[in-house]
């Protein structure tokens, strides 16, 4: 039977505009859920479904086809079950939907995995994800009714600790499989049902400016970064005009050439440097002037026509694997190593294609804190790979 994965991706939000393209830790959260369904390797088509061009555009960055819903579908009315029946009407061959939230950054494989043999080799109609949670329910009491509130599902004289009650299961709403003849029936859940357990800090969802932060840091400690294993960084290679610098230039009237830069950004690489992280600099023009009156003690290139070969001709001399590599660039010259590095970023201001190619964008523009934000960004997914060694 063919199994396509759906996510549905309307450009119409209300609490976050346009929150499924928005960046997430550096990553359009759309494309944490892709990332996990495409490596999950289950799926025989993998599908976004939009009204939207910019989120029509991210999702085939990340390897999505993309449905484009009609405008009946796409109202603040509309269900999911709607799309996914006007889905399955333009796609006879599918026979079974995974509905995947696009709020849900910290899916793994693994899961879509297990539930994809649930449903194709166990036999079930519908599987749709749970979390356990560990809270005591009291009945509403309404303003003005004149009642007592009740307990629902403990007894207050004798209450639980925490590890002597299993808890609850409810949904998460992370995802919803379902086969073909049930959904044409208008049902998600139904048949012979199961439901799929995740773990607690992989649930999580997005739906208000106030759950960004929060998830951004779930995401760091518990997200999907890839199929191969994150590895300590060694070598930091920065591009200096647009990343290090804003990229203009200024001239004065005897054609002295002025740059401005941003103290925080000269904090992030002292900060590298003490982890013990070699921080190099590269650039297309010739800047040797300018890098040597700002006193970084960096290794640099300048005038350099081949950026992928300098960097690879560094990581060659360090002995270093792509995995202990990270790039931060911001134009086309730089999509061959943003590509090719293990850790991969850019400002907020970088060209197009750079920003495709990157893993991760910074909030901060070119010159505007951008080296400092990516240090930190690198220091947070250090602290994963040290947690996992632990483990």
């Amino acid at each position: 039977p063919h199994l396509a994965a759906l996510v549905l991706a309307r450009g119409g939000s209300k609490g976050i505009p346009l929150k499924n393209i928005k960046p997430l830790a550096g990553v359009p959260l759309i494309g944490w859920v892709l990332r996990a369904a495409i490596d999950a390797g289950v799926f025989h088509s993998i599908w976004v479904s939009t009204d939207h061009d910019e989120i029509e555009k991210v999702a085939k960055q990340f390897g999505a086809q993309v449905h484009r819903r009609s405008p009946e579908v796409s109202q603040d009315s509309s269900t999911s079950l709607e799309a996914i029946t006007e889905f399955l009407n333009h796609h006879h061959e599918v026979d079974i939907v995974g509905n995947i939230q696009a709020t849900s950054p910290c899916l793994h494989p693994s899961d879509l995995i297990k539930v994809a043999d649930l449903i194709q080799k166990e036999g079930f109609d519908s599987v749709f994800s749970v979390v356990r949670r560990h809270q005591f329910r009291w009945s509403e009491v309404k303003k003005g009714e004149n009642k007592m509130t009740e307990p629902q599902n403990l007894n207050p004289a004798k209450r639980y600790r925490r590890q002597d009650w299993p808890g609850e299961l409810y949904e998460n709403g992370s995802f919803y499989f379902a086969k073909r003849h049930l959904i044409e029936k208008g049902y998600l859940q139904g048949g012979k049902m199961a439901y799929y357990e995740m773990r607690a800090e992989h649930s999580v969802d997005i739906d208000i400016d106030i759950d960004w932060p929060i998830a951004e840091q779930r995401v760091l400690s518990f997200g999907y970064f890839g199929k191969e294993p994150l590895k300590e960084v060694k070598l930091l290679v920065c591009s200096v005009d647009g990343c290090l610098t804003n990229g203009r230039i200024y001239v004065t009237e005897d054609h002295k050439e002025m740059v401005s830069y941003n103290y925080r950004d000269f904090v992030g690489i002292d900060l590298l440097k003490k982890r013990g992280i070699q921080v190099r600099l590269i650039s297309d023009r010739d800047c040797s002037k300018t890098l040597s009156a700002m006193q970084l003690g960096c290794v640099a290139k300048v005038n350099v026509t081949n950026k992928l070969q300098v960097l690879k001709d560094w990581q060659e001399d360090m002995g270093l694997s792509w995995k202990e590599v990270a790039y931060l660039g911001n134009e086309e010259s730089d999509v061959e190593c943003l590509k090719q590095a293990g850790m991969s970023g850019v400002p907020a201001d970088a060209c197009a294609a750079a920003q495709k190619a990157a893993g991760y964008i910074c909030k901060s523009r070119g010159g505007c804190g951008a080296v400092q934000e990516f240090a930190e960004h690198i220091f947070l997914l250090l602290e994963k790979v040290n947690s996992a060694r632990k483990q």
